[in-house]
């Protein structure tokens, strides 16, 4: 479908085109495997030589449909599905990286992309330098190493709801020769497509809003295609050498700008297998159909929480970049234009109790280890989500030990409104 089209149709209409007599509805094809008719059809298809399906952890007609969706949305080349976020951003830097490779991240990144990359992935002989993102070109440039395979950062970072400049990484990232890798998740493509601002992979966890109804767990690895690895052949050999396994395949020769997904599906995903079921996909694909009628309605929401929040006296501080106040404004009103995302990030006067208390007076919003769906929901993610992290990786991580996340959802304002007044009222 063409490109040309518009972010609202492209949610209703991308990924699947039914032919005469064919579901309108993208189908579900909840089938581990895949019929043909003589065994050198089949043998193309290990042999890559040829595009088609045979075993869903490689590929399925429904998961490629929406991948396929969130690909046109994002303005990439292609697209591939995971069973979560978690799996799309191990996925995206373990493509590139093998033991004794390193990268560069934010550290204002979700807590458990934190642990993956600073933990898990250090047990695999990866290692990755935090830095804050907010330092200067020069202070990140010397994070750079030989060795160093990426930059990663999150579009809008969760909890501390901080903006990246997208640029200035990409400028940086680039400059050394590696791609720069974005998380978008919480703004989606409908408020930024971080592509047109120079970055070379997206992830998201599409758990979150392209979901917006908390019904399934999944994520997603986007390519742009504008990334030259045979530029760099000498840091990418995964890719810019013969791969053993397919018969001294080469995917940059093979591929071209194919490559990265390529290798991501035949290789990573043929021997980790972190698929989402087709049925999972189906679900995420209604949630892509409204998602451009959902995300304006979660930021005109969030947009009014957060001034009646910035002029409550109980509240210490607000972090939401459609406050004029807000430290990230500007690159809100640069990369973010028509509205950040429904998540705020705030404190109140007193300590860790007082959110707790707060938390839980609340009537409607649900104290929930979720984010980003259509009904609000709250978490304190010292006591949540980050409890493994001490005070003082909380703050290396950009989480105030009293930050509370509230995720703002689509249901009337002033029900919202009503429901923080009155817990405010019982600290």
């Amino acid at each position: 479908m063409s490109k040309q089209l518009k972010p609202a149709t492209l949610c209703v209409q991308a990924g699947w085109q039914p032919k005469n007599g064919e579901s309108r509805v993208l189908p579900i094809y909840q089938s581990t495997t895949f019929k043909y008719d003589n065994t050198e059809e089949m043998a193309d298809l290990f042999d890559l030589k040829k595009e088609g399906y045979f075993y869903t952890r490689l590929a399925n007609p429904t998961n490629d449909a929406v991948a396929q969706k969130i690909a046109a949305l994002e303005g990439g080349i292609a697209a591939m599905l995971t069973s979560s976020g978690q799996a799309a951003n191990f996925y995206a830097i373990f493509n590139i990286c093998q033991a004794g490779d390193h990268f560069v991240t934010s550290n204002e990144i979700y807590g458990g992309t934190y642990n993956l990359f600073g933990v898990t992935l250090k047990k695999l002989g990866i290692e990755c330098t935090f830095i804050s993102q907010e330092a200067s070109e020069e202070e990140i440039d010397a994070a750079f190493r030989p060795n160093t395979k990426a930059l990663f950062g999150e579009t809008i970072s969760n909890p501390g709801c901080q903006i990246l400049d997208i640029e200035k990484f990409a400028r940086i990232a680039h400059k050394h020769g590696v791609p720069l890798i974005v998380d978008n998740t919480f703004p989606t493509p409908i408020n930024c497509r971080p592509f047109e601002w120079g970055a070379d992979i997206v992830t998201h966890s599409t758990t979150k809003y392209m979901d917006g109804h908390a019904t399934q767990v999944g994520g997603v690895v986007v390519d742009s295609g504008n990334f030259d690895w045979e530029a760099h052949a000498d840091k990418f050999p995964g890719l810019c050498t013969p791969d053993e396994s397919y018969h001294g395949l080469t995917y940059t020769k093979a591929f071209g700008k194919m490559a990265y997904m390529t290798k991501l599906v035949a290789q990573l995903m043929r021997d980790l297998g972190s698929i989402p079921s087709p049925h999972n996909a189906f679900l995420l694909n209604l949630g892509l159909e409204t998602l451009h009628l959902r995300m304006p309605q979660h930021c005109r929401n969030a947009q009014r929480i957060a001034e009646f929040l910035e002029k409550d006296e109980r509240v210490a501080w607000v972090h939401y970049s459609g406050l004029p106040s807000d430290k990230n404004y500007a690159l809100a009103q640069k990369y973010l234009p028509n509205g950040s995302c429904g998540v705020i990030a705030f404190g109140l006067k007193g300590d860790r109790q007082t959110a707790v208390q707060f938390m839980d007076s609340l009537r409607m919003i649900a104290i929930v280890t979720h984010v980003a769906d259509a009904r609000t929901c709250v978490l304190h993610p010292a006591s949540h989500t980050h409890r493994q992290l001490s005070d003082e990786q909380l703050r290396e991580a950009g989480v105030a030990p009293d930050l509370i996340r509230l995720s703002v959802g689509i249901e009337d304002c002033d029900d919202i409104l009503d429901d923080i007044r009155q817990a405010l009222d019982q600290i």
